[in-house]
């Protein structure tokens, strides 16, 4: 009788894991949104590529923590999931997102056939798809978090952000004059350069064991390219908050070395933190403790970007944000207007406009566990 019940308890155990993982579905493909296009068998949803290691455990469906009866999507990184060099020497971040913004080869179809390959050598293949809107534009966007009530509140985590989408063409050449080059230009210069982030190196030939040519990178040579910065709108959890940063930045060439970025911790709420060129907002903060947890929380916001004047490296007109969250609590749906319709510089001077991202973007060299869930996305222009 022992044995049996021995057996049967094992069994149920293995029922019960065999369960647990089917309600977890990994999704395991990435694509790199800047570099390449999305193959059908990448795309998710038919809305979305996911970017970021490759850890099955990262990104999954997740059919047991449903949103509107629909599965929705489980982020986690563990200790070891940091593979990105973060922005000091010796940092480390770790990302596994969903992109909203990505091309596919119906994207090329009708253009010249040497489009893509020099989109893939300028890393703005994402610049021909779907999901980024214009700089100066008016948008409304909606998505929804689920929090565990065990999140750390040691974690370091952006869940939402909307990234901006650098033309490398912009360079600054080794006297410092900023000029934007052709795409015949840049790609003879890609030729002889190999970039690491902003700043291009020689490219120094070099003969493997195997006797091919290989190409490394040689010494800086005082050329710089566009590669971008800080989100201009980001969600997330640091130092003990939730909070909203807003950012911006008007000088046409991005200056890297410019580390404009408001604490969450130290600096007050609608108080940006400004350099020559660079603005960073706290809109909204919130101790984490009192963060909504074990239920879907949905954030409604809506953006007016702020217009720039490119080479002029002026604002033309500032930008708005309205979020207002909205969660169940003892039966009733509570709704706070957490930011109300305030100016505020937020945005980039690109020609090109910005995209959504969702999922977990770690940082300041946290390795501190985290997971949680998203889902609910829509976007739309704001009328």
């Amino acid at each position: 009788m022992k044995k049996t019940l021995f057996i049967a308890a094992g069994l149920l155990s293995l029922v019960t894991l065999f369960q647990a993982h089917a309600q977890l579905v990994p999704l395991k493909a990435r694509v790199n949104v800047q570099t390449d296009s999305a193959r059908v068998r990448q795309i998710i949803d038919n809305r979305w590529v996911a970017v970021g290691t490759k850890a099955p455990h990262a990104i999954q469906s997740d059919h047991s923590c449903l949103f509107q009866g629909k599965p929705s999507y489980r982020f986690e990184l563990r200790e070891e999931d940091n593979t990105l060099k973060g922005y000091a020497p010796g940092e480390t971040k770790g990302r596994a997102e969903l992109s909203y913004c990505y091309a596919t080869a119906a994207d090329f179809r009708n253009l010249p056939a040497e489009t893509y390959p020099q989109a893939q050598k300028m890393k703005t293949v994402y610049h021909y798809g779907k999901g980024s809107c214009p700089q100066g534009s008016s948008m409304s966007y909606t998505f929804s978090i689920y929090i565990p009530r065990e999140l750390d509140k040691e974690v370091s985590t952006i869940f939402a952000q909307w990234h901006g989408m650098p033309s490398r063409t912009l360079v600054s050449d080794p006297q410092g004059v900023v000029k934007r080059l052709s795409v015949e230009e840049f790609l003879e210069m890609e030729k002889r350069m190999i970039f690491k982030n902003n700043v291009a190196h020689d490219k120094v030939a070099q003969v493997n064991a195997k006797d091919d040519t290989i190409y490394k990178a040689g010494k800086p040579n005082g050329w710089l390219i566009e590669q971008g910065g800080y989100p201009p709108l980001a969600f997330g959890f640091s130092q003990g908050y939730f909070y909203i940063k807003a950012n911006s930045d008007r000088k046409w060439l991005t200056d890297k070395s410019d580390r404009c970025n408001a604490n969450v911790a130290k600096t007050a709420v609608m108080r940006p933190v400004t350099s020559t060129f660079k603005a960073s907002t706290i809109a909204y903060k919130m101790p984490l403790e009192e963060f909504p947890k074990e239920c879907w929380i949905t954030f409604q916001v809506q953006i007016r970007w702020t217009t720039y004047g490119g080479e002029e490296q002026t604002i033309l007109k500032p930008g708005m944000l309205d979020v207002t969250m909205a969660y169940p609590q003892s039966g009733k749906e509570v709704k706070k207007h957490i930011v109300n319709k305030e100016e505020i510089l937020i945005g980039r001077n690109d020609e090109e406009g910005y995209y959504f991202k969702f999922g977990i973007y770690r940082v300041g060299n946290s390795t501190v566990p985290v997971c949680y869930n998203l889902a609910g996305y829509h976007e739309e222009p704001l009328k």
